[in-house]
């Protein structure tokens, strides 16, 4: 058998923002080298605009809109002076991606700063007698000797730079709204169970209060008995309806029902008058989340046999194969129950068997009755 394949684990984002504020500080002293090694002319002036021209990038993520600033005065310094032409549309470039990427209306007036930054200085340079002060090398396109050519690469680099943050910016938008949903569908799914679980808890222990309370009400014998099947049935959904509750702060709510539960569920509707068979298979193998929307189906289908059905027997299969827990609770009830329009009960044990890719029937018996039936796939 191969081994598990290994997963690397995820980066912390602090690793990430500290790894690109490094690639920040090596593209800042590139930009100074390629200014000074690049330069027409010598002097520590050259020296200075280098470093107003390179170093601000180095923290363009921290203060991107004074960095945005800067670098577009030193270029238009630097355009006008004619040092360090060949990179500065870079530069600003570089500078405008973090406020493109911080809003829409951020991107907006930066990209209209970015292109009057290159673009005005350029041009007075081509249209204007004596600039820039130092003329450009021979062989190097400039806004002096070829401005068509620079205005349109100048032009194509910035916009390229405001594309790529505004994709990143609409893909983080939807990644953001992508998570929303998420968590919406995740608290509407919470909700949804927590209601099942209580319509379950509360319509089962309710119809047989409900019933009993009658035959106490109406028969001089056996009327103890009715109270004590009254009380234990509101101390169990008192319990019931606690754990179900208890879920919602705590993680683990007690563990999914075991035999006990089912074997209770059992006595309660013998209580009420039906005689009932149980077939069950060891379910220990089942998953607990299984076994769990398992008991609630059995427990909405015996509270509607004692509700609904007028029955004096029903028959509770319940059997485990590899891979498939099915359910069969039969009655020999007289009373029609509509299926078109489903309640709430039925809805719920469709929902439950729905949940884990399964399936669930309701309805009469060629011979009379009426039987659910459920089939519940799992993985072992």
């Amino acid at each position: 058998m191969a081994p598990p394949a290994r997963t690397l684990a995820p980066v912390p984002p602090r690793l990430w923002r500290w790894a690109w504020i490094a690639v920040d500080a090596l593209a800042a002293a590139a930009v100074v080298a390629a200014v000074v090694l690049m330069r027409p002319a010598s002097g520590w002036w050259v020296w200075c605009l280098a470093g107003l021209l390179g170093l601000p990038l180095a923290v363009r993520r921290w203060w991107p809109v004074p960095v945005l600033v800067v670098v577009l005065l030193t270029t238009a310094t630097a355009l006008v002076v004619g040092i360090g032409v060949e990179i500065v549309v870079y530069v600003v470039a570089a500078a405008l991606y973090p406020v493109a990427l911080s809003s829409a209306r951020a991107a907006a007036w930066g990209l209209a700063a970015a292109l009057g930054g290159v673009l005005v200085p350029g041009l007075v340079d081509a249209f204007v007698a004596g600039l820039p002060i130092v003329p450009a090398r021979e062989g190097v396109e400039s806004f002096s000797t070829t401005p068509l050519t620079v205005t349109g690469y100048g032009t194509a680099v910035v916009a390229a730079s405001w594309a790529l943050a505004w994709a990143v910016r609409t893909r983080r938008r939807h990644a953001s709204q992508l998570t929303d949903l998420r968590v919406a569908r995740a608290i509407a799914e919470e909700r949804l169970r927590i209601a099942r679980d209580v319509h379950d808890v509360v319509g089962h222990s309710l119809s047989l209060i409900t019933m009993q309370a009658a035959v106490a009400n109406h028969l001089g014998s056996g009327r103890e008995a009715a109270l004590r099947t009254i009380e234990e049935a509101s101390r169990s959904a008192l319990a019931d309806v606690r754990t179900v509750l208890g879920g919602l702060r705590e993680e683990d709510s007690g563990g999914a029902p075991g035999p006990v539960d089912l074997d209770r569920l059992v006595e309660e509707t013998r209580a009420a008058g039906v005689a009932v068979t149980v077939d069950r298979a060891d379910l220990s193998r089942v998953p607990a989340g299984v076994r769990t929307s398992a008991y609630r189906i059995v427990q909405e289908a015996l509270t509607n046999v004692r509700r609904h059905a007028r029955a004096t027997r029903c028959r509770v299969t319940v059997a485990a194969t590899d891979g498939e827990l099915s359910l069969t609770v039969v009655d020999d009830g007289t009373t029609p129950r509509r299926t078109d329009r489903p309640g709430h009960g039925l809805l719920g044990m469709q929902e439950r068997a729905t949940l884990h890719g399964g399936s669930l029937s309701a309805g009469p018996e060629p011979d009379g009755g009426f039987a659910v039936r459920a089939t519940l796939p799992f993985r072992t």
